[in-house]
């Protein structure tokens, strides 16, 4: 049974994901999505080749992805928002048969689902940063700073939660 492309989207993410945080066997793995996201064997199979096609060329994604980010380090993009990208930018210049602004807005959801509403400006920032520069059309530098600026104090906080107030404690 195939499943939807969004479910399939999930899926390379998750599997992105996985591999990037531990060394699981491609065995492993296929068992691993098969049983917690409740899809076919033939469903990860795709998911895993184009997991395949996106490490293959990984190095070239992050790149992009560093070039595009600007002032925010490579390396401070976090493993979900970094996995996201790299779906993302494969998707906006080597799948072939995506369009644009499905790419993007796909990468976004993604963002929005697994991660932060800052991360998921963040990442529509960066695409369409790296979309418009391909394209020629002009960069929005204030929206891509801002949302550098709203993924860096995200950061903060996450590092430096607030204390809690007398009414959070006494519950």
């Amino acid at each position: 049974m195939t499943i939807p492309v969004q479910k399939l989207r999930e899926v390379i993410f998750q599997m992105l994901y996985s591999y990037d945080i531990g060394k699981a066997s491609q065995e492993d793995m296929i068992e691993l999505m098969m049983k917690e996201l409740s899809v076919s064997r033939s469903s990860v199979a795709a998911a895993q080749r184009r997991v395949e096609e996106i490490q293959a060329i990984q190095e070239e994604l992050d790149e992009m992805i560093a070039g595009a980010s600007f002032s925010y380090a490579f390396e401070r993009i976090q493993t979900v928002e970094r996995n996201i990208l790299r779906l993302g930018v494969f998707e906006l210049f080597f799948a072939g048969n995506i369009p644009p602004k499905v790419a993007i807005s796909e990468a976004v959801r993604l963002a929005r689902k697994f991660s932060t509403p800052e991360a998921a400006n963040f990442i529509n920032a960066v695409l369409d940063t790296l979309l418009k520069a391909k394209t020629g059309e002009q960069i929005d530098i204030q929206k891509l700073s801002k949302s550098i600026e709203d993924m860096a104090k995200s950061e903060e906080i996450a590092k430096n939660p607030p204390p809690e107030t007398t009414e959070t404690q006494e519950k």
